[in-house]
């Protein structure tokens, strides 16, 4: 996925007022929750996050918090997220009028209000610096899980979004 910390910033730039964001996000995702705490840290934004085991505790979390939150921010877990748990998720957060943000701009169609995706040209840029690592033997600098640093951000225009 997109970096988090560029995520964070994008959506601050596009609604600087934003300051509650909402995430669900699957067991086992330690790195990645610590990561947005981080980026939400440095954008001054608080972070009511749950973590289910199934899509229905996905959508019984989200009710719960959806009118607690200036934003939801979506992240790819199929293990918690069926399509069914999407849509009705998408729904009531256009009804509240809570944007949310993914990372694919498919999902802009089904009524989400900005994707943050990566760019192909920094992942094969990452791919080829930890080959030239490996091919030269520095095995120890290749970290485990490498970062990207660009995202690419699009908004869906039909939805307006509110700033409370």
């Amino acid at each position: 996925i997109a970096p988090l910390d560029a995520q964070l910033a994008a959506w601050k730039k596009l609604d600087p007022d934003i300051s509650r964001i909402g995430i669900i996000i699957g067991d086992g995702h330690d790195e990645l929750i610590a990561e947005a705490e981080l980026a939400a840290l440095q954008n001054n934004v608080h972070l009511e996050i749950r973590v289910a085991k199934t899509d229905q505790e996905t959508l019984y979390y989200f009710r719960r918090m959806i009118r607690n939150i200036d934003g939801f921010w979506l992240f790819p877990d199929n293990r918690i997220l069926s399509g069914r748990a999407m849509q009705e998720m998408l729904g009531e957060a256009r009804r509240q009028q809570v944007p949310v943000v993914v990372p694919n701009e498919a999902l802009l169609r089904m009524g989400a209000a900005i994707s943050m995706t990566t760019v192909a040209a920094d992942i094969a840029a990452t791919i080829v610096d930890v080959i030239r690592k490996i091919e030269a033997g520095k095995l120890e600098d290749v970290p485990p899980m490498s970062r990207l640093s660009e995202i690419r951000v699009k908004t869906n225009d039909e939805i307006q979004i509110v700033v409370r």
